[in-house]
């Protein structure tokens, strides 16, 4: 249990525990999941509110989509934030849990979170403007969530432009589709948490309880516009998968197609030869310019002009 005491003019408090809410300002109270099961307890002993059982449920479950819910005591948000162990171009994410009440700020989050953390330390260290109520503390969280998710488009750009170059190098056959259909999968998951998030935050502005002044308002209209960029982002990029997809495809087509068009020219060329060779080779015995002293070299003359005159009409005709 990590527990910040928000002040109006000063840097946080770090209270080692709390018998009672502090008669001004606000507590945020950080409840890390798995590990403390008996938060409910903690939170009603201190307020005198019991957490609803279907909602403690929500905040144990990592993997719940993001919501809003609210009860005539709280307000419930979860919101999907990035996997605090993945690595910047793998997508995973996990939930967290927000319940807003008077001057008390209470989240679930996964442990390690570096939301959680990095709001925590610009609380401690006074930086900026200091939120002194629960939904601008939980603004803060939000807004350190989604832009990890921005921080996101540099390296999958790069992906996809790797992607981009291997698809359409005429001179290497492209065989990493397992690896192009799982980034394809990531996109496609980026682009349904961005948009249950944009819902989710939508809902609980649309019909929140919370004092949202008009510094607060401005700042969640930014929040949920970096939220539409990250899902104008993924929409992009899977039209853009599907297009070099798409695109690579043609060019393949294209390319069998010119092998195709050489293979027919040469069996043109040949067919007629071999119609000669084939009258020549038969094993009659009376047959004219068999025993001409000259019929060799007018045949194979014959023959050339042959191969130049058909060469010359499919010139003409421009088929190669």
């Amino acid at each position: 249990m990590e527990i910040l005491h928000v002040r109006e003019g000063s840097s946080a408090l770090q209270p080692d525990s709390l018998e009672q809410l502090p008669a001004s300002g606000t507590v945020w109270i950080n409840f890390s999941q798995g590990s403390e099961p008996s938060w409910p307890e903690i939170i009603h002993n201190l307020t005198g509110i019991m957490i609803h059982e279907r909602h403690v449920q929500d905040a144990a479950n990592e993997a719940h989509p993001s919501f809003t819910d609210s009860t005539d005591h709280y307000e419930l948000i979860v919101f999907r934030s990035l996997s605090p162990t993945d690595e910047d171009e793998q997508l995973s994410t996990r939930a967290t849990a927000f319940f807003l009440f008077d001057h008390l700020l209470v989240t679930v989050s996964p442990v390690n979170s570096r939301s959680i953390q990095a709001t925590r330390k610009r609380l401690i260290n006074g930086k900026g403007r200091q939120p002194i109520r629960p939904v601008g503390i939980a603004h803060l969280i939000l807004n350190n969530m989604v832009d990890r998710f921005l921080l996101m488009r540099e390296p999958l750009i790069s992906r996809l432009s790797d992607y981009r170059n291997a698809l359409l190098d005429p001179k290497n056959q492209f065989d990493n589709w397992p690896d192009l259909l799982e980034y394809q999968k990531q996109i496609f998951s980026l682009s349904l948490i961005s948009e249950a998030q944009s819902d989710a935050l939508t809902l609980w502005r649309d019909n929140t309880d919370s004092e949202i002044d008009d510094h607060l308002s401005v700042r969640l209209a930014d929040l949920l516009n970096h939220i539409r960029r990250v899902s104008e982002f993924s929409d992009n990029q899977q039209r853009e998968i599907d297009s070099l997809v798409q695109l690579h495809f043609s060019a393949v087509a294209h390319r069998t197609n010119e092998i195709v068009r050489v293979l027919t020219l040469i069996s043109a060329i040949f067919l007629p030869l071999t119609l000669v060779a084939g009258i020549y080779g038969m094993n009659f015995e009376y047959m004219p310019e068999l025993k001409s002293r000259y019929g060799y070299f007018f045949t194979l003359g014959g023959m050339s002009l042959l191969v130049i005159g058909l060469l010359v009409y499919f010139k003409i005709k421009k088929w190669f």
